[in-house]
């Protein structure tokens, strides 16, 4: 715009102005004129009015031809041929160097007048933790990181700090323990810092005099001399005072944090937040805290509706009282474990925290064990609460809203890699978590759980287990918060369970009750079927035996009996029915085997159709002619369905919600359809009771049985619900299905296991840690005892000898009572030494042995002093620690008593036996134990054996022989040969002690128990606190070995390059790093590296030869010979699999397939190269696109563009048609 001039102004001119006021149009008239500024601004912004109409031409020329700066840098020739070269660049080499601001150290503050709230003054006030960030700090106070990483986080930032570690306050740092020393700046100074190889030397030289030559030696002592234990203690001192990096406490495993109170000191205002309601507890009390608290879900909720007058959610029909507990807790923001049975309705609890979090404006995260589980619940919540997204390794669906769904293993790359998501965190939701018992995933909810920081608060819902308060101990222990449990007593719908014996129309009806609705196990019923099966066996097996007793039947006559069972089941309308089945192909001859049935109507064959075609109108045409869809199709139709790993995914959610409208009436799975997918059916049917689980055939547990018989039975629709066990080939033993009907479910147990990635992403975060070891405490030194001189010098040593032969001896009898020999020789009539706090080297004889195993006891007859047969009267304990073989011998009239006693009462076990009548013997105690019978005179039985024995003490004095364990009772393992010895040279040993012959010795040998009781205590629990009880920790030390071989950490713990790739990795960490710094998938087209990389995710053996090119075959050696490498590695490091058992994890079963399909072969004719079924296949692939992002991911960070690019275009070659298709429970 031009600039217009103005004339002078004139006398005549009046002093008025016009003031532009921002962009928005607004004037302002100006009358007082500002001295020496004859006309005021035109404009109130900086430069002056915009400008306007600005040419097109200028700007292009100015920016292009003018100004050469934005020609690119690096590839200078491109740059100059594509574009003549107007102008000469101005070098500036500064402006390579980008230099971010430092943070603002202060801000301002408002001074108001508290009355009227008048501004008064600014003043300056100092901000705290303004130089945090994720790449520095594990603290919320952190500034967020840029928006593309808040949902994933980023590999190179901090996850935040996890629940349960406390940070230190300052007074703690100030504090300093006492193996902390002064660092003196003088002297003794460290020359190297950790991680580097070379230092500083800080010792004063003098000029004038030059060094003739350098001492090799002296230069070796010194860099030794950095690995002082000085620098450990002053490091120690410094790391303690460092930045919230450090501020994980000083573990050297993942488990440790979780197995011990991390800070011994916990800040009581975390105490105090937790339960305002407990007032500040002490000292003592803490220490016995218990963390879970079991809630009373016996009595109604009465008061329910006036503690929460307004909820956050309303449901259409009342709530249990399990139900309403459980939302009073969450109203109070505690974290719940309900451990429901089936059906009964623990979804009303998330559906509860999802509202509340909505309520209160911050987020959920919901997780599930499997894929097909957070489909279905996102369809279920999206109903709901509309607010929902999923993000699962291949779909990602509105990350943005409050409630997310996920799998367990996306949530925990997201908290170690900060994701922001995890700072408006309200609950964690934890769903079907029995499934921490599997082998292969626990450890990820284990992770979870400790890695989740304090301000999140935890769902755990889960079946019925035995020890929820054990596990929700563990997990309030490791948070330190209280973990509320809360567990239905009984179902909803009850279930009864059949024994099925019918194979043909005749005997369709033979369905036996065993167990009834009240839980009551029925032999009566049990028999019946017994003798249902016998009727029908023909004589000549009855009479000779049946010639075909093996549990398995022919194929004819499944079919029979499933028809029987299917006519009878449709007769009673017993419908819908669940047929689990154990073995893939079994399920699918079992469907096939009752083609001839059809149980649908016509209404309901055009529903099933019109359903069938619409889900599967997005495939390709050649895709919906595939074998399995046009087979299914027409079992549908009929009303029968399969349903199990092999059937493609689309099928099986076609399947799952056709199930769920009522239009399947028969639905062979196998246990997956168990696992949380939440179909109910009125009858529940085992083919089996017998499963293979990896290793070989067994019964099934009582958690499986439970958890699959609990399909049955629909809330609100049947009754009861039915359960069949099908005897095809005979009746199951009855003990195998009481074990299985009647037992309890499986415990929770501790999956944990060290894995490299959790290792890594651990030293990442504490960036180069060490190993340092506790300085080598001064070993306790006992105290003096209170005399030793003269005859009591040996007394310490006659100690040690007494509590070895102790020792010795018990685990001597622990072997003898083990044995075979043992048990017979611990009969009734035997005579026993025993030793307890009543009896001392007393004669008794066996009366009755108990049946329990684990703890067996023995009732036996005693001889004792007359008045000390309730063990009242101080029985003479002349010297317990005299270790005398003496036998104990009334000194007035011989008593005797009938007492029960543990093994560790018997110290010995003699040549002797007495004939005793046990019965009598005990009725006759017994009876006279009664007031009315006290004193009568004891029966004829005890009286003589009594007198037996005591003759048998006065014979020996000095002690009866005893059964040797070798010589005697046969026992030859080296253990008991080495304690027999042990033990007679320990015996001949006491002889030689002086101490016992003072008089004082008794009270001084009290003094020194007492002392030496304490000091084992203190050393236990020094044991405790220590490093060295950890029982992860030697494996943890292997596999650091391994990396630091590697050279995936420094010596100093650092992450090195390979360490930051092979975190981006979830699964075989080390294979795939060394892979890609081999440089095995460069030479690979992005098809033939995709077939390669199938090895991590197929797992199971194929009958067919895969056929290959032979730059596969060349790169499979390559990749078989890095696998062998790394295990010989682990071998050699002490870590137990062998180098065989470590490469045999990868299978090349399908890497043809891969190699067709990612070349664009149709589906139909990849399923013809290999036996693997369908399902299985898609689902290695979609396994293996998520193997291809993390090769990505891991070449970028290696600055590999290529190879990045590469894998983009394999996962882009195998991301098509019917493998990739979209969940329907997403639409």
């Amino acid at each position: 715009m031009e600039r217009i001039n103005v004339p002078p102004v004139g006398p005549a001119d009046l002093p008025l102005s016009l003031l532009e006021l921002g962009c928005s149009g607004r004037f302002e008239l100006i009358t007082h004129p500002v001295p020496g500024h004859p006309l005021p601004p035109q404009s109130t912004l900086p430069h002056g009015l915009p400008p306007t109409s600005l040419s097109l031409q200028t700007e292009v020329e100015k920016q292009f031809l003018r100004d050469p700066a934005w020609l690119p840098v690096h590839h200078t020739d491109f740059g100059f041929q594509k574009f003549p070269k107007v102008a000469e660049r101005k070098v500036d080499a500064d402006s390579l160097l980008s230099c971010s601001p430092s943070a603002l150290q202060s801000g301002l503050s408002v001074v108001r007048d508290p009355t009227t709230g008048m501004l008064l003054d600014f003043t300056e006030v100092l901000l705290e933790n303004t130089g945090l960030s994720a790449k520095n700090s594990l603290s919320l106070q952190r500034q967020p990181g840029p928006p593309s990483e808040s949902l994933r986080g980023s590999n190179t930032n901090y996850p935040f700090l996890p629940g349960g570690m406390e940070e230190l306050t300052l007074e703690q740092i100030r504090k300093k323990s006492e193996l902390e020393e002064e660092i003196d700046f003088e002297n003794d100074l460290l020359r190297v810092p950790p991680g580097l190889k070379a230092g500083m030397d800080f010792t004063s030289k003098d000029p004038k005099i030059a060094k003739a030559e350098v001492n090799l030696m002296s230069l070796l002592s010194e860099l030794g001399d950095s690995a002082d234990l000085r620098r450990e203690d002053e490091e120690k001192n410094e790391e303690q005072k460092k930045e919230n990096a450090s501020n994980l406490p000083r573990t050297n495993s993942l488990e440790d944090l979780g197995i011990k109170d991390v800070s011994p000191s916990v800040s009581t205002s975390k105490a105090g937040k937790e339960d305002q309601s407990k007032p500040a507890e002490s000292p003592p009390e803490q220490k016995k805290k218990k963390w879970a608290v079991p809630v009373d879900v016996s009595s109604p909720c009465e008061d329910f509706y006036k503690r929460i007058p307004n909820p956050a959610f309303k449901w259409p029909f009342e709530l249990d009282v399990f139900q309403k507990q459980a939302i009073l807790r969450l109203e109070a923001h505690d974290s719940v474990f309900v451990a429901a049975h089936t059906s009964a309705g623990k979804t009303v609890v998330a559906e509860y925290a999802i509202a509340l979090s909505q309520k209160h404006m911050t987020r959920t995260i919901y997780t599930s064990p499997i894929k097909a589980l957070s489909n279905q619940k996102f369809r279920d919540f999206k109903t709901t609460f509309k607010d929902v997204g999923l993000l699962t390794g291949d779909v990602q669906l509105s990350p943005e809203s409050s409630c997310l769904i996920m799998t367990t293993e996306i949530l925990r790359s997201m908290l170690y890699n900060g994701s922001e998501v995890i700072r408006d965190l309200e609950w964690v939701i934890f769903d079907e978590v029995h499934y921490i018992n599997d082998a292969e995933r626990g450890v990820v909810w284990e992770e979870v759980l400790i890695m989740l920081p304090d301000h999140v608060s935890i769902i755990l819902l889960s079946a019925t287990v035995p020890n929820a308060v054990e596990f929700s101990e563990w997990i309030g222990r490791i948070k330190k918060r209280h973990i509320y449990v809360i567990s239905t007593t009984k179902r909803p719908v009850p279930l009864e369970h059949h024994l099925y014996t019918g194979n043909s129309t005749k005997t369709q009806k033979e369905m036996f009750l065993l167990v009834d609705a009240a839980g009551n196990f029925l032999t009566k019923g049990y028999y019946a079927a017994v003798d249902a099966k016998k009727e029908r066996t023909s004589k000549h097996a009855q009479t000779f035996g049946a010639k075909n007793t093996s549990q398995n039947t022919t194929a004819s006559q499944d079919r029979s009996v499933w028809l029987a069972l299917l006519h009878f089941l449709s007769q009673r309308q017993q419908t819908p029915v669940v047929a689990f089945t154990f073995s893939r192909a079994r399920c699918d001859d079992n469907a096939r085997s009752v083609e001839s049935m059809d149980l649908t109507t016509s209404i309901e064959k055009a529903e099933i159709h019109s359903f069938f075609q619409k889900s599967l109108s997005r495939l390709r045409g050649g895709d919906r002619q595939l074998p399995q869809i046009l087979l299914m199709r027409d079992l549908l139709k009929r009303g029968v369905a399969v349903h199990h790993s092999g059937i493609l995914p689309i099928l099986k959610e076609v399947i799952e919600m056709l199930f769920s409208r009522g239009l399947v009436k028969v639905l062979f799975a196998t246990e997956t359809f168990a696992m949380g997918v939440n179909m109910p059916a009125r009858t529940v049917v085992f083919d089996s009771i017998r499963k293979h689980d990896g290793t070989g055939f067994r019964n099934l547990l009582p958690g499986e049985y439970i958890q699959m018989a609990g399909r049955a039975g629909r809330r609100g629709l049947d009754a009861t619900g039915t359960v069949i066990i099908l005897c095809k080939a005979g009746v199951h033993e009855m003990s195998d299905l009481h074990a299985m009907m009647m037992g309890k479910p499986t415990l929770l147990q501790s999956q944990f296991r060290l894995t490299y990635t959790m290792i890594l992403n651990l030293l990442r975060e504490r960036s180069g840690t060490r190993e340092a070891d506790q300085p080598a405490e001064a070993d306790a030194v006992l105290p003096a005892p209170l005399d030793t001189e003269g005859q009591l010098t040996d007394l310490l040593p006659y100690y040690h000898t007494v509590t070895a032969l102790r020792v010795t001896n018990e685990s001597l009898q622990k072997a003898v009572v083990e044995s075979v020999n043992g048990l017979k020789a611990l009969s009734v009539g035997r005579v026993l030494v025993v030793n307890n706090k009543q009896h001392l080297n007393a004669l008794g004889v066996i009366l009755q042995v108990s049946s329990d195993a684990v703890n067996r006891t023995f009732t036996a007859l005693i001889i004792c002093e007359k008045g000390n047969e309730d063990g009242k009267g101080e029985a003479d304990a002349a010297h317990p620690h005299l270790y005398n073989t003496a036998l104990f011998i009334p000194e007035g009239p011989c008593s005797h008593t009938v007492q029960k006693l543990k093994l560790q009462d018997i110290s010995a076990i003699t040549v002797k036996t007495l004939k005793v009548i046990p019965d009598r013997i005990i009725d006759n105690f017994n009876k006279r134990q009664q007031p009315r019978f006290r004193h009568e005179p004891p029966g004829q039985a005890i009286s003589t054996a009594t007198q037996e024995l005591l003759r048998l003490a006065e014979a020996n004095p000095g002690g009866v022989a005893t059964l040797d364990p070798v010589n005697d009772l046969q026992l030859k393992s080296v253990e008991v040969v080495e304690g027999c010895m042990r033990l007679r040279t320990l015996q001949d040993g006491l002889k030689a002690f002086t101490c016992v012959h003072s008089p004082t010795f008794a009270e001084q040998f009290a003094g020194i128990q007492e002392r030496m009781s304490v000091q084992e205590e203190l050393d236990r629990l020094l044991f405790l606190v220590s490093d060295q009880s950890l029982t992860l920790l030697p494996e943890y030390h292997q596999r650091i070995k391994v990396l630091q071989s590697l050279q995936y950490i420094d010596g100093g713990g650092a992450v090195q390059l390979k360490g930051r790739v092979a975190c981006q990795i979830s699964s075989h960490e080390l294979l795939l790093t060394e892979l890609l710094f081999e440089n095995v998938l460069s030479p690979l087209a992005p098809e033939e590296s995709a077939a390669l990389l199938s090895c991590l995710v197929f797992t199971q053996n194929t009958q067919v030869e895969p056929h290959l090119t032979s730059t596969l075959k060349e790169s499979i050696e390559q990749v078989l010979s890095v696998a062998r490498r790394i295990g010989e590695l682990q071998r050699q490091c002490g870590i137990p699999q062998t180098a065989e058992e470590f490469v045999g994890q990868f299978k090349f079963g399908l890497t043809e397939v891969v190699y067709c399909w990612a070349r664009g072969m149709p589906f139909a004719e990849i399923a013809l190269l290999t036996d693997i079924q369908e399902g299985t296949v898609v689902r290695c692939i979609q396994r293996l696109d998520e193997v291809l992002k993390e090769v990505r991911q891991a070449a970028r960070i290696v600055g590999d563009s290529v190879l990045g690019s590469k894998m983009e275009r394999a996962s882009l070659a195998i991301r098509r048609d019917i493998v990739f298709t979209a969940s329907l429970y997403t639409h």
